[in-house]
């Protein structure tokens, strides 16, 4: 363990990454994902002082000119701080979605891959989660859509949740240490910087603050009542599915959120893709407001036949549909 300061905002990062090693990984094995950016560095500086053992994974994006030097510094950082081993991983950026999605799933493949039986912690803080909050509410696609991030998702990590970004760039300055500034973080390319640096400071002046706060706050209340539903779901779910179908008849008894957190398990384990709202509730009208319409095309199936949602004899069942895509 690493001896820090005994200032303020290091020591909150401390007590924030403490609680969170003692409700989840009290062998104190952990790993951390580290940017060099300030938030986590300070959650490395905090785990390296809190953790038995600490690998720090740094990963290297290979976006910008220069990003292998970044990476070789922060893993060099993460040494002097105590960690125990420090790997850096260079990943290929491909893929559909966006520069902002493909990084991201980059990511946390190689952290996955690196991370042997360890969990990551990662350095979203109270900040982060009023951002992915507000991303949810923009989707529209229901209160699971803003329950925000959790403070552990396995093998995913959060100590800082409750931790406002202002705190962690502070504890660097406590620290004597210089945070890596990455430029994508005040492009305004992507939506997320345009939510940290326009909407939520407009948010905060209009709302008279605490605006960050409230969202996370928002989100941790409906994962809270999200879960209870899921457990509801899974009880009617085990009475409904008969041999691959569901039984209409039953389902129609269950509310309306249970009704559909039921349909949408039965659709992803029947090899659903990108299930929206606006599908979901096509199918629960198959359930509940029946008039004899016709099937519902959902996302999935092969690129000659469609994946669809029929109603016959009074049970749903999932097929290709048998016709060409025009």
């Amino acid at each position: 363990m690493t001896l820090l300061p005994e200032e303020p905002a290091i020591l909150e990062v401390r007590h924030a990454v403490r609680r969170w090693i003692a409700a989840h990984a009290p062998d104190g094995e952990i790993a951390v994902g580290l940017s060099g950016g300030a938030d986590s560095l300070a959650l490395t500086a905090a785990a390296a002082a809190e953790a038995r053992s600490v690998c720090a994974l740094v990963v290297d994006h290979r976006l910008q000119p220069g990003s292998a030097d970044v990476a070789d510094e922060a893993a060099a950082r993460a040494r002097a701080l105590g960690c125990a081993s420090a790997e850096v991983l260079p990943v290929d950026v491909t893929g559909s979605g966006g520069l902002e999605a493909a990084a991201r799933q980059a990511r946390y493949r190689a952290l996955d891959a690196a991370r042997g039986t360890r969990p990551v912690l990662l350095g979203h803080t109270l900040d982060d989660q009023a951002e992915t909050v507000l991303l949810g509410l923009s989707r529209g696609s229901g209160g699971r859509s803003i329950w925000g991030m959790s403070a552990y998702d396995s093998p995913w990590g959060r100590p800082l949740l409750d931790v406002k970004r202002a705190v962690t760039r502070q504890a660097c300055a406590e620290l004597g240490l210089s945070p890596h500034e990455d430029p994508h973080n005040a492009s305004p390319d992507f939506v997320r910087v345009r939510l940290r640096t326009e909407v939520l400071p407009l948010l905060e002046d209009v709302l008279g603050g605490g605006v960050a706060g409230a969202l996370a706050r928002t989100g941790e209340h409906l994962r809270e009542e999200g879960a209870v539903l899921d457990a509801m779901a899974a009880d009617a779910e085990a009475k409904v599915v008969v041999n691959g179908e569901i039984d209409a008849a039953v389902l129609v008894l269950s509310a309306p959120p249970v009704r559909r957190r039921v349909l949408r398990s039965w659709l992803l384990a029947a090899g659903a893709r990108g299930l929206g709202d606006t599908q979901l509730r096509a199918v629960d009208d198959l359930v509940a407001r029946w008039r004899g319409q016709g099937q519902v095309a959902i996302g999935g199936g092969t690129p000659d036949a469609r994946l669809v949602v029929r109603r016959r004899r009074g049970r749903l069942n999932v097929g290709l549909d048998d016709r060409r895509r025009v």
